[in-house]
């Protein structure tokens, strides 16, 4: 959520900024000021209400004392009315803040000053790549037709349990999924994150700490008896548990790591781009999170992008990095770069890891301070990446490794694994 003293004080500012998100914020920030106003006002005059109760309450009893009660009996009808002043001006209070608070959580957060205006996907900027290309090959099979021939992912017999977009990973292709999470999770402990195993569902006001409501709130399960919702990432348990916490300085930085199921209700669609492993409702992912200052927050980002990259690098998979546009940024982020993968078969990136700074968004949403060696508190900085989201990982592995003898594993995973090829059988 943006800081009301910022709309308040760049109202023009927090408009054209948000022009690079396509977002017309003007008629939302006219409304927050205006509610903003409003709200210092009531509070002002609640203030002084009170102020002005608390002294007749004490003027009262020194009346009493004095033994002036018909002049204390007048005072207590005006502290009367000014109790009901009080009620009244609350109620209204209450009524603004919420207001201005439903209209607060529908702005974006800002984009850094460094994302590119464009509208989609297309206008994205190509700022790394890594790895080698594949040679094009005619025969290559793309993963839906090879997790067939080789009896390890069964989109079949999770259609008929569950649904569509929930597969059974079976022998060899659990095993792989198994070792890829391994892998993440050790290679993040190597690195100096902290493991958390989070639970599965999360209350709302999780949910809106870290800013998937009301934003995201269609795609997302939700079990109404319990009011929680199924987690679209461990982003969301994981960044909470800083919610409402104020932190020292030099609790600073924090990095946690974390495995979970992920739950998404995306729109369905038809076509290459979704088949197979390419989208999924329910798929496996290892998280990074770190709460920064932020003053370091853009050097922590650039050291996360290292990480992933260094990650698909073990994994000898072909790579490229983009800076997302402002259209094609997320609600919730000022910056971030989207790390996709080359398929052979499909012969099309796929996209395996976004790597998000949040600057302070998640932070003021959730209440996430931190007091400085000088004594002064303020919000902290929220990052997080998929380090990495396996599905489509699985995809570009079974698909660029396929061989005349089966599906080669990256020396990496081997140990992992504990076969080098995925084998007919």
């Amino acid at each position: 959520m943006l800081q009301i003293t910022t709309i308040r004080q760049q109202p023009e500012e927090i408009v054209a900024r948000l022009k690079i998100k396509n977002f017309d914020a003007a008629t939302h920030v006219q409304s927050i000021v205006a509610l903003d106003e409003q709200r210092r006002e009531l509070q002002s005059r609640l203030d002084e209400t009170l102020a002005n109760a608390n002294r007749l309450a004490k003027s009262i009893g020194d009346l009493y004392k004095a033994g002036k009660a018909d002049e204390a009996s007048r005072q207590k009808e005006e502290s009367a009315a000014l109790k009901n002043t009080s009620k009244t001006l609350g109620e209204e209070l209450d009524a603004t803040v919420k207001k201005l608070n439903d209209i607060l959580l529908l702005l974006p957060n800002l984009p850094n000053e460094s994302v590119p205006a464009g509208k989609a996907e297309a206008d994205n900027e190509i700022v790394a790549t890594g790895g080698t290309l594949p040679e094009k090959n005619p025969t290559a099979l793309p993963h839906w037709d090879l997790i067939k021939k080789y009896n390890i992912i069964d989109f079949d017999l999770g259609n008929k349990v569950t649904g569509a977009g929930f597969p059974f990973y079976r022998g060899q292709g659990a095993r792989l999924q198994r070792a890829l999470i391994n892998f993440f999770l050790d290679q993040g402990i190597a690195a100096g994150y902290l493991e958390y195993q989070p639970p599965l569902l999360v209350n709302e006001d999780s949910a809106y700490g870290t800013g998937q409501l009301p934003d995201k709130d269609g795609q997302m399960y939700y079990a109404p008896v319990d009011k929680l919702y199924l987690i679209p990432t461990a982003e969301v348990p994981i960044t909470n548990i800083y919610r409402d916490v104020l932190l020292r300085e030099e609790d600073l930085p924090i990095k946690n790591v974390a495995y979970s199921n992920c739950f998404r209700r995306e729109a369905g669609s038809w076509g290459a781009h979704v088949r197979g492993l390419n989208r999924l409702h329910q798929f496996d992912k290892v998280e990074i999170v770190q709460i920064r200052t932020p003053e370091e927050s853009y050097q922590a980002l650039e050291e996360m992008r290292e990480y992933v990259a260094g990650l698909l690098v073990e994994l000898e998979l072909p790579y490229r990095i983009v800076r997302l546009c402002g259209g094609d940024l997320s609600f919730t982020s000022a910056l971030t770069y989207d790390f996709e993968v080359f398929s052979s078969a499909q012969e099309r990136w796929l996209e395996v890891s976004s790597v998000s700074n949040f600057e302070s968004f998640q932070a003021n949403r959730m209440k996430l301070r931190y007091k400085t060696k000088e004594g002064r508190t303020q919000l902290a900085h929220t990052l997080n990446g998929s380090a990495l989201a396996l599905p489509r990982i699985v995809a570009a592995l079974l698909e660029n490794n396929q061989t005349d003898d089966g599906i080669r594993i990256p020396k990496a995973l081997q140990a992992y694994t504990g076969f080098e090829m995925i084998t007919l059988g």
